[in-house]
């Protein structure tokens, strides 16, 4: 049995030769500093906690000292970024009484993991203590991170656009899937899965299936995490290929140069996603269904993947193709990551 790594075509786009060169496409960057500090400063000016004591929300970002960039290095996108960041935020009791202190992120880097961040809140030097301060620190905080991971979202998506440039042959090779998404083995222990009766595909041939489930937190929010499935900018950033996604009830998808096709059976805001999903290779019109459903955790959602109808000698492919060229590649392109458990 092929394994994944090995170049499987079925999750794998066709490596093809590329022309030298062309367009100038191996090497482009974009500076990303100015359109940064705006969408900084639009993300943390949003942060607002309430509780039985009061209200405290962001009410100025001081400094914004780093910058960001984005290189594209033969169709690969590399993201650079460093910020030192000080804020002001503003906390206001049920009576009306106000109190301020600061906010300081000095490490919010690439080279850094957003549970790694450092996020310092502090109450105001000659400002009495409040409990104020605690909600601040406490809620306050994951608020904070969840607005500097959405930035690296919408760093790796919205501003990438067009910088994912086609190689001569109209799409990345088969090295470049290989460099962007890493291998990832299924664990047993982490999925659960089972035969089931066999289905009749359209050619009249009964095939054994089999269901099996996935699960994987996200440091995003489930918001940020339904849109990563849906836009159609944000599926061809993490599969670095084409894709043609009609994000409604009823609505195609096809991915990966064709290579996965299926149908949007039923969608549920910010929570659900049930779709028809098949390779290209399984008998025609052989269809499973997946079932993506998304909890939220606080800083984090939670994702959980039931999968029927699963040729059962494909399962093992089918599993390591979601770990591998969904879940770890949509961490890997958007900054969401978190350890598989």
């Amino acid at each position: 049995m092929a394994k994944w790594g090995e170049g499987d075509p079925r999750w794998i786009v066709e490596e093809r030769a590329d022309a030298t060169n062309v367009n100038n496409w191996h090497w482009t960057e974009r500076d990303a500093t100015g359109w940064s500090t705006d969408k900084l400063k639009e993300l943390l000016m949003g942060v607002r906690v309430e509780g039985e004591q009061g209200v405290c929300e962001v009410t100025a970002v001081d400094t914004l000292d780093g910058e960001a960039s984005i290189n594209n290095r033969k169709g690969k996108l590399i993201f650079f970024y460093e910020w030192n960041i000080k804020a002001t935020w503003t906390g206001t009791t049920k009576s009306g009484i106000k109190y301020k202190g600061s906010i300081e992120v000095p490490n919010l880097s690439d080279e850094n993991d957003m549970e790694d961040l450092d996020i310092s809140v502090a109450l105001g030097k000659d400002e009495p203590l409040t409990p104020l301060a605690d909600l601040m620190k406490k809620d306050g905080e994951k608020k904070i991170r969840i607005a500097l991971g959405s930035y690296i979202t919408h760093l790796k998506s919205e501003f990438t656009q067009g910088m994912i440039l086609p190689s001569a042959n109209g799409m990345p090779s088969q090295k470049q899937q290989q460099q962007t998404a890493p291998k990832v083995k299924p664990d047993k222990s982490q999925t659960g899965s089972s035969t089931s009766a066999s289905s009749t595909a359209a050619t009249g041939v009964k095939i054994p299936t089999c269901k099996f489930s996935l699960k994987d937190n996200f440091r995003t929010a489930p918001e940020e995490l339904y849109r990563v499935f849906l836009h159609p900018e944000m599926v061809r950033a993490f599969t670095h290929a084409d894709a043609v996604v009609e994000n409604h009830r009823g609505g195609k998808f096809r991915l990966l140069d064709g290579n996965v096709s299926g149908e949007f059976m039923d969608l549920v805001q910010d929570e659900k996603i049930v779709m028809k999903w098949r390779f290209k290779t399984w008998p025609c019109e052989h269809y499973a269904t997946v079932t993506l459903t998304l909890k939220d955790k606080g800083d984090e959602t939670e994702l959980h993947l039931d999968a029927r109808g699963v040729p059962t000698n494909e399962e093992d492919r089918t599993k390591e193709g979601w770990l591998r060229y969904y879940f770890q590649a949509i961490k890997q392109t958007f900054g969401f990551g978190a350890q598989l458990y």
